[in-house]
């Protein structure tokens, strides 16, 4: 029972952590969350757990925000999303504990250095977007830069609005594969109650820091950060 309420307690203070950075500079929570779970659980339970805990603060934006959803490209990103599952699915099953380890590490490095590049992705390039962010959603929980790199040249309410919808209906459709496949152990389970107690304190941290400290300033610091976690994970898991 100790084990349990101190796994918890982890967290709940990663995905303070974590929907902290999310506030401040927009971008998922997964990326800070994942790595910090994987210290002290296994990368499968840091997947579920991290995704879980995406869906409970996505779907809650995504029933706020769906007048401002842009319909089309939210069905694209969605639909391709889905046909993308099966292959991080497949990774999930296969590939040891180490080397996925050192796989998420690697995706996390790249995908927040292509967040900090400032890339996009056009019209021709939304299927393909939509494809890499639901085999990452399944195999590292992180598919949120795949999704801003194709949205982000919209209107900021419609941008958040989309991405928000496509993170909801993507997290709903993995964490029920997850279900089927018995990823779902106990320490996943934990790890998400304590995550849905400590994203509220996360969220209103990070929206007080935004309001006192301006994001151009403080989003260079946690993307710095979000870069030495993923070199640390990476030389850890290939030790």
């Amino acid at each position: 029972m100790v084990d349990l309420l101190l796994l918890a307690g982890v967290g709940a203070a990663v995905f303070v952590a974590a929907a902290l950075a999310q506030a401040i500079t927009g971008f998922g929570s997964a990326l800070v969350a994942v790595p910090l779970l994987a210290l002290v659980t296994e990368p499968i339970a840091a997947v579920v757990a991290a995704t879980t805990v995406s869906l409970v603060l996505t779907s809650g934006a995504a029933w706020q925000e769906r007048a401002y959803v842009d319909v089309p490209i939210a069905r694209t990103l969605t639909l391709t999303g889905i046909v993308g599952m099966p292959a991080g699915l497949l990774l999930l099953a296969v590939v040891d504990e180490s080397r996925l380890e050192a796989w998420i590490a690697a995706a996390m490095l790249v995908m927040v250095l292509l967040v900090a590049s400032g890339l996009r992705i056009g019209a021709r390039g939304t299927p393909f977007a939509g494809l890499v962010s639901g085999a990452l959603l399944t195999s590292t929980g992180m598919n949120g830069p795949p999704l801003v790199m194709a949205l982000v040249d919209r209107e900021p309410r419609r941008y958040r609005a989309t991405l928000q919808s496509v993170f909801a209906v993507q997290d709903v459709v993995a964490v029920a594969a997850f279900l089927v496949l018995g990823h779902f152990s106990p320490e996943a389970a934990v790890l998400t109650a304590g995550g849905v107690v400590g994203l509220p304190l996360g969220w209103r941290l990070g929206d007080v820091m935004v309001h006192r400290i301006p994001a151009e300033r403080m989003r260079p610091v946690v993307i710095a950060g979000l870069v030495v976690a993923a070199v640390s994970m990476l030389v850890s898991a290939l030790s």
